[in-house]
């Protein structure tokens, strides 16, 4: 029983504070998967992580999503935004080929890769703010490349904060967006375990509703202080991270 709780607390911090930090929440959970062996990682915990992390990001958005589901414009360019990453997404889960993607390598190169492309989208000027020039062209182009999110070590946060930064969309507004299109993915996902456990006949225990809970502190908190962080500071703290893990990784694959 005390075991089985520390397994879900760890993978609770891991889905909470990853899923919206630019630094890939399934490479992590992958990562720590590995090395600890957890034996509760499975189709229960992931739906439990998943709807913890999309009731924090509603909850704490409850507001704007209000005063968005009343915004005909802004809410269909978030369907536009979303509908890549979900067609891309549903391939891969169909076909199997998503099982292909989780290994080392990969992780250890769109770590650094995706890391780096974070960096130098920092450094571009702002120009812009999600209130005026949020277009079909813009959110398209970053919910193409949010896509790139299905590849464990890319980071959805990461991938759509690099897009909106590269459109010249500032930091803090670069940060809501991707937050935004969090809802759908995050919906997307949750439906797709919940579908897999009941084919599989999996029952829903006590551990689930546990899971969901820590989940959400761990999210809340996170997308909190995230947004907090991106009025003051840039994201060159995220990309060293990513650096040094990317390097961690490579030392343990080669040596």
């Amino acid at each position: 029983m005390i075991s089985n709780f520390l397994e879900i607390l760890i993978l609770s911090i891991i889905q909470g504070i990853s899923e919206f930090l630019p630094v890939s929440s399934s490479a992590h959970l992958i990562i720590f998967s590995d090395i600890i062996d957890f034996s509760n990682h499975s189709i229960i915990f992931d739906i439990g992580l998943h709807l913890g992390s999309l009731i924090a990001i509603v909850f704490y958005f409850r507001k704007e999503l209000s005063n968005i589901l009343n915004n005909k414009k802004l809410l269909n360019l978030l369907l536009i935004g979303s509908i890549p990453l979900i067609l891309v997404g549903y391939i891969f889960y169909s076909t199997g080929l998503i099982n292909s993607l989780r290994n080392l390598k990969i992780i250890a190169w769109t770590t650094l890769i995706f890391g780096i492309l974070l960096y130098f989208s920092d450094n571009f000027n702002v120009k812009k703010n999600i209130d005026k020039d949020l277009t079909i062209k813009n959110i398209f182009i970053i919910g193409l490349l949010q896509a790139f999110a299905i590849i464990p070590g890319v980071s959805r946060a990461g991938i759509t904060i690099t897009a909106s930064r590269f459109l010249s969309f500032d930091r803090h507004d670069s940060t809501k967006i991707s937050f935004y299109l969090s809802i759908p993915a995050l919906l997307g996902a949750s439906v797709l375990s919940i579908k897999d456990a009941i084919n599989e006949n999996i029952e829903f225990n006590f551990l689930l509703i546990i899971s969901i809970i820590l989940s959400f502190i761990f999210s809340f908190l996170t997308i909190k202080y995230f947004l907090i962080y991106t009025k003051k500071f840039s994201l060159k703290f995220f990309v060293i991270y990513r650096i040094i893990l990317s390097v961690i990784i490579f030392s343990i694959i080669y040596y």
